[in-house]
């Protein structure tokens, strides 16, 4: 038995008000496209993955392009139906099909499975996953032969109920499983007798019974699974229940997330147990946290790794680093792209670093910038320092050996080499080599003249 997966994700999403394709936008840290293809990635190789596109065709392969999945070109939107009457060449060869819907991004993998499996056992020719959502208003429901009996009569959507259809609950998530050879010998008699003028999928059911096919249906576990979005407030209640989900999965393997309602947490996210993320933190991308750590309120850390025993204070910024064990940042500092934390080091408040190098236990705590520098171990950068990296022109790297000392308000302009073991006077401007062990000071002899402020004050009194 040879299994394609086929996602819908052509359509424009009007309803939502916006210029970006619906499959474009993000819940969860990632496209809703994305969240559906790395389900299916779980059930089949990705080379047997089509996503059908259409509207914004370019935009959507470009935003999935190294899933491995394969992409059909659904050059005219005309419904449902008709993605699958433009994948039909592209999934021949298939013994059986499953259809998902590119905007339902909480379907998880193992729903994915159940239908697959059931279909299978059922034989069928069609298979429809339902639910029964708490209000099925809007939905179309499903109607089984008896109410104890996998097999379905029909689909009725909701304005053609009848009185005593209307408490149905058993809705339809436009998710399918299909023994191929039967849908292909009959998708070529769906109609564009609808409101829409489209070719609708979900009218292979009556086609398939007529036809003396064996249409059946299961139910979803969880109906917030099937849930797709059609605003903009509705695709935020899917990331609220998504990132309340990837929180409790955390805490289900010994992290301890304060008010998880409060927090920001993408799905690729990776914490080690006992640490402890407080209220309001962000945690985005690919991000990796170590055991017993803590994350203070108000940071955010993107795509970053921090090794154990972390403690980042409130209010930083952390993107594209690497934080080795037992680092102190912060408070409200930020550390950005390429800087490179070696064990213990401390880097304290309203500190900037940008592609640094801090060896063990060297500190920057208090007001200072790091720009394009390796740092050795054991240093100590004193508060204001800056180092000089930019001419107008290029960039420049300061190099700063193990076990120097920078005295507070230094400008050092690089490129320059600040040898192991020296001092920088405070407030000095270095703009050549120090070589190790030397004392540099880059800074006017200070003149003190007794009674200046005296005598300054009595003289603009008289005026």
């Amino acid at each position: 038995m040879k299994l394609a997966i086929v996602i819908m994700a052509g359509g424009k999403g009007t309803r939502l008000k916006s210029k970006r394709a619906k499959v474009l936008h993000e819940i969860g840290g990632k496209p809703l496209l994305r969240h559906v293809i790395d389900g299916a990635r779980q059930i089949v190789a990705p080379s047997d993955i089509y996503v059908v596109v259409g509207h914004q065709a370019a935009a959507v392969e470009a935003a999935v392009k190294d899933s491995g999945a394969r992409f059909v070109h659904q050059e005219e939107q005309r419904g449902t139906g008709h993605a699958i009457q433009t994948a039909q060449q592209a999934v021949e060869g298939y013994d059986e099909l499953l259809v998902l819907s590119g905007d339902v991004p909480l379907l998880k993998p193992e729903t994915i499975a159940r239908l697959r499996d059931f279909h299978i056992e059922q034989r069928a020719a069609m298979t429809i996953l339902t639910a029964a959502p708490p209000d099925a208003t809007s939905y179309g429901r499903v109607l089984r032969k008896k109410p104890d009996s996998p097999e379905v009569k029909a689909i009725i959507e909701q304005k053609a109920l009848t009185p005593e259809q209307q408490s149905l609950r058993e809705i339809n998530s436009g998710i399918y499983a299909f023994r191929a050879e039967p849908l292909f010998a009959h998708i070529g008699e769906l109609k564009t007798e609808n409101a829409h003028g489209e070719y609708y999928l979900t009218d292979m059911a009556g086609l398939l019974v007529a036809a003396g096919e064996r249409v059946v249906a299961v139910e979803a576990a969880n109906p917030v699974e099937v849930l797709g979005a059609n605003t903009i407030a509705e695709m935020m209640e899917l990331d609220r229940e998504l990132r309340l989900d990837t929180a409790r999965r955390l805490m289900a393997q010994g992290v301890t997330v304060l008010r998880p309602e409060t927090t920001v947490i993408d799905t690729a996210v990776e914490v080690g147990p006992d640490t402890v993320i407080e209220p309001f933190v962000q945690l985005l991308g690919e991000t990796k946290i170590g055991e017993d750590c803590r994350i203070r309120s108000y940071s955010v850390i993107e795509n970053s790794t921090l090794g154990d025993g972390v403690l980042v204070r409130h209010a930083c910024v952390i993107a594209g680093s690497r934080i080795a064990a037992g680092a102190l940042i912060g408070p409200f500092a930020h550390v950005r792209l390429e800087s490179d934390f070696a064990e213990g080091v401390h880097v304290g408040n309203f500190v900037e670093t940008k592609k640094v190098k801090l060896g063990k236990g060297s500190k920057a705590n208090h007001l200072t910038y790091l720009g394009d520098a390796d740092i050795g171990s054991g240093v100590n950068i004193g508060a204001g320092t800056i180092t000089c990296n930019y001419d107008g022109v290029n960039k420049h790297r300061t190099v700063i050996g193990d076990g120097v000392f920078v005295g507070s308000d230094s400008t050092l302009v690089a490129p320059i080499v600040v040898g192991e073991g020296s001092y920088i006077a405070a407030g000095s401007s270095i703009t050549e080599d120090v070589p190790p062990n030397a004392l540099a000071l880059g800074r006017a002899r200070q003149v003190t003249k007794p009674d200046w402020a005296k005598t300054h004050r009595a003289k603009i009194s008289k005026s």
